[in-house]
């Protein structure tokens, strides 16, 4: 039943209010920052965070209270190391929200969540050396070499890759090893502890009657507009909101760029001859060109050998391994054509071995890999024939002309850069490069032109590198391919505007308009209050609407279950959603958010949920919550090991990096 199919308030009025509240909350229950330390090297931004003093014994002592902004059993969290991981999750951020700044994240309380992820990480790693877990070189090695940022163009891992994105993100391979290190110990410390939770059937048959419950309740809305104050606000009103509220207004951070576009042409020859094509092939031909077998597999790990024999049984006697993983409380995952060299490297070779000793549509003899036992089951076989020089000329000449011209890019940035440190200027480079250096207009970081009609954007050759931009400190020009690799860029910041509230003189309008929606929103809580009042007393809670001077929209009967209400997703509406947190015979107001109004919620009856004893939701919802009790499990025992690790923090230093990264030392 839909919330509005009475015509008392519009469906656009409801849409309007509840979407921009929804949009709120999504907002608050956004889990920004642990992106950064899932390793995932999603676009190389969540790599390593761990800086030179990331074992540093160091007491403290330095400026601001110490170069440590904590101890975790003894082992040091620096503030480089700190710092460094606040610059990543701002990285990680900004691939959502480029215009996110450091102080609004900061604000968001970024500090908190990234400091404790860090001590986590070192109280896991700790506890698991303490009880004889390693991540040895040869894990982390493979762990590293199934990353897809670093394999080169034959789809295999790359070490000059490797190295020169390392370097591009200003990190050591010894940074990056000691971060994959602490990954996968945290992962092995924390995986047996939630492994095989499961939730009593009792239990999961009342949580799954739930869903069949029915709510009679109704709502009425309160829009902020309708207590709005009609005339303008004096200077000294305005001046107070302004000062109070400056973080809203706070505009992003603007660059003006300049650059130059030239092609293949300044590179010179960077086409392979046929005797490099012969020698590439040659050098090849056994390991890529010489055939083979590939296998597709569904698999699953899981902490011990008993596990994953007891799983192999019962799809040995009929079932299958999608439904086994499921009642252990895992879900399978697939491999996609993978041979037995690439599989040992990413498994183990005991892995490799048993999977390609199995027919296609069985369970191989489960065994042990990098990350626990590996059930594997052969979904396709296919053979690899072997392919001549001339079959395979024009991939070996792709890749080798990509190769000369990285080589060729390489020394030509390298000659570019001596040339700017012998100070020539960008003008300079680009007049012998014959090409002409353009400006932007002020750009903010998502590609906006700033100040300008909506949807006009920076010019799309400069677009791909614009992160890198403003990464740049003034003057420091760089040079890249373009986004479809026909030609390269040089480029560099001319001009940057920090991030910083607007003067108040040039937003007078739009701090009028914000003033109104406060005080409206103000206004309109206190009716909100009167409402619950009346409704308390006895009233009707269309009775008590209809009591305001105000004259407000009807109120929304409702008569629904939750089924009906999970159909929706994500859309819930909040009032719905509080709706079916209330106790019967209860009235709760609720804000709407970026002061649009408030919510009268009142529930009048709960009819509790039936459910057969066979109903295959009771199945779903044991799964689901055997693995939030997984979860819990987890968190529990991590909870327990920062608890025995005596972690300290040093708040001095903390605040100290804090100003460091808001630029507050700068203002001093």
């Amino acid at each position: 039943m839909s919330v509005c199919a009475n015509g008392a308030l519009t469906c656009y009025q409801w849409k309007k209010l509840t979407a921009t509240m929804l949009q709120s909350f999504r907002n608050v229950f956004k889990t920004k920052f642990g992106v950064a330390f899932t390793l995932a090297f999603l676009a190389l931004i969540a790599v390593a965070f761990a800086s030179g003093d990331v074992a540093s014994n160091a007491a403290f002592g330095g400026i601001a209270g110490g170069d440590n902004v904590a101890s975790v059993g003894g082992e040091k969290v620096g503030s480089a190391e700190f710092s460094q991981a606040m610059t990543g999750a701002l990285d990680n951020v900004r691939q959502q929200n480029p215009t996110e700044s450091m102080a609004s994240l900061i604000e968001q309380g970024a500090m908190d969540d990234v400091l404790n992820q860090l001590i986590d990480r070192k109280a896991l790693s700790q506890f698991a050396n303490s009880i004889g877990l390693r991540a040895g070189d040869n894990l982390v090695n493979s762990e590293i070499r199934r990353i897809p940022a670093f394999a080169g163009p034959n789809g295999e891992f790359d070490d000059s890759l490797y190295r020169q994105m390392l370097a591009q993100r200003k990190l050591t391979d010894q940074q990056v090893r000691t971060d994959l290190a602490q990954g996968l110990l945290a992962e092995q410390v924390l995986v047996p502890a939630a492994f095989g939770a499961k939730m009593p059937s009792k239990i999961a048959a009342r949580y799954a009657a739930l869903i069949k419950e029915r709510r009679k309740g109704s709502v009425a809305i309160l829009p902020s507009d309708l207590f709005a104050p009609k005339g303008k606000p004096t200077e000294k009103q305005l001046t107070a909101y302004y000062e109070a509220n400056k973080k809203n207004f706070i505009r992003p951070e603007r660059r003006i760029l300049r650059y130059a576009v030239f092609g293949d042409e300044a590179l010179g020859n960077v086409e392979p001859t046929d005797a490099e094509i012969k020698a590439r092939y040659e050098k090849n031909k056994a390991s890529m060109y010489a055939g083979g077998e590939q296998r597709k597999l569904t698999q699953l790990i899981v902490p011990t050998q008993q596990a994953a024999e007891d799983i192999r049984k019962k799809v040995d006697a009929g079932g299958s391994l999608e439904q086994s993983a499921r009642q252990a409380g895992f879900e399978v995952s697939h491999v996609d054509a993978i041979d037995s060299k690439d599989l040992a490297s990413q498994a183990s070779d005991a892995v490799a071995k048993a999977v390609f000793s199995a027919p296609r549509g069985k369970v191989a003899t489960p065994a042990r890999g990098s990350l626990g036992w590996y059930v594997v089951r052969v979904d396709e076989v296919k053979t690899i024939p072997s392919r001549t020089l001339d079959q395979v000329r024009g991939e070996i000449a792709t890749a080798l002309r990509d190769e000369k011209r990285a080589q060729a890019l390489s020394e030509m940035s390298s000659d570019i850069e001596d040339r700017f440190d012998n100070g020539e200027s960008l003008s300079d480079v680009a007049k012998t490069l014959k090409a002409d250096v353009k400006s932007t207009q002020p750009l903010v970081a998502d590609g906006r032109v700033y100040g300008e009609t909506p949807g006009d954007m920076a010019p799309e050759v400069i677009r791909p590198v614009l992160q890198t931009a403003f990464e740049m400190d003034e003057g420091q020009p760089q040079i890249a391919a373009t986004a479809d690799h026909s030609g390269y860029i040089i480029f560099e910041t001319s001009q940057i505007t920090e991030s910083a509230a607007a003067p108040m003189k040039e937003i007078t309008d739009d701090l009028t308009l914000a003033w109104r929606a406060s005080e409206g929103s103000k206004a309109a809580k206190a009716a909100a209050t009167r409402v619950l009042d009346r409704v308390k007393k006895g009233q009707s809670l269309q009775a008590a609407i209809s009591a305001e001077k105000v004259k407000l929209p009807a109120v929304d009967d409702l008569n629904l279950t939750r089924e009906e209400l999970a159909r929706a997703g994500q859309r819930v509406p909040p009032p719905l959603a509080l709706m079916f947190s209330m106790a019967k015979g209860t009235s709760k107001k609720l804000e709407g958010p970026n002061n649009a109004g408030w919510f009268v919620v009142s529930l009048k009856d709960i009819e509790p949920g039936k459910i057969d004893a066979k109903d295959p939701q009771i199945a779903a919802a044991q799964q689901t919550l055997g693995q939030m009790l997984g979860r819990e499990y987890a968190d529990s025992l991590r909870a327990a090991i920062r608890a025995d690790m005596k972690v300290e923090r040093n708040q001095k230093a903390i605040d100290a990096v804090r100003k460091q990264l808001t630029g507050a030392n700068n203002a001093n």
